[in-house]
């Protein structure tokens, strides 16, 4: 892969996370294959670390620069690195776009997450299985569209009292849902 090159990769599933106009869900997951075009791809575990120390990461709706959501710098956008993949936590801005964002996520009409990255490390096996162990990431956006990873979800912050597994529940079974209507 050529360095300096940014890629984009789109997962699934953003919903709202409680009150406040707060997202949270899974940029990307670690280990689960996607097909890109004519060849699967995957994220090894901890990929993505470096963004997680001190680089400014935007949030963006739809890749667009014009549509800044959040940042690291301003703690508006946090990452998590975690074993099964990068996590996040978006506090939108209280504007217009904002609120759409939000509400869009709440009706569960968002398509999921997306990042834009470069200069992968990464290994092919043939032309057909690509294995990305580091890279730099940019960009984590807001989508509307159709993702690349199903596993990626984004949703509404938690409610005050709101139990974690019933969340976790609600999450298998939306993944279910989609993996089936999608014929996957």
């Amino acid at each position: 892969m050529q360095r300096g090159i940014l890629e984009t990769r789109f997962s699934a599933g953003i919903a709202p996370a409680g009150t406040g106009l707060t997202l949270k869900g899974l940029a990307v997951p670690y280990g689960k294959p996607a097909q890109i075009g004519s060849f699967e791809e995957c994220f090894s575990p901890y990929a993505l670390r470096s963004a997680c120390q001190g680089q400014d990461i935007l949030a963006l709706q739809d890749h667009d620069m014009s549509k800044v959501l959040g940042r690291t710098r301003s703690g508006t956008l946090a990452l998590h690195d975690q074993p099964d993949g990068l996590h996040f936590t978006l506090a939108l801005p209280d504007t217009e776009r904002g609120r759409d964002v939000y509400a869009l996520a709440q009706r569960g009409d968002l398509g999921g997450v997306s990042i834009g990255f470069s200069d992968p490390v990464d290994e092919w096996n043939g032309r057909e299985r690509r294995v990305i162990h580091s890279a730099r990431l940019h960009e984590i956006s807001i989508i509307s569209g159709h993702p690349a990873y199903g596993e990626t979800f984004v949703e509404p912050r938690s409610r005050p009292g709101e139990n974690e597994v019933d969340l976790q529940t609600q999450r298998a079974r939306k993944i279910e849902i989609m993996r089936l209507s999608w014929g996957f």
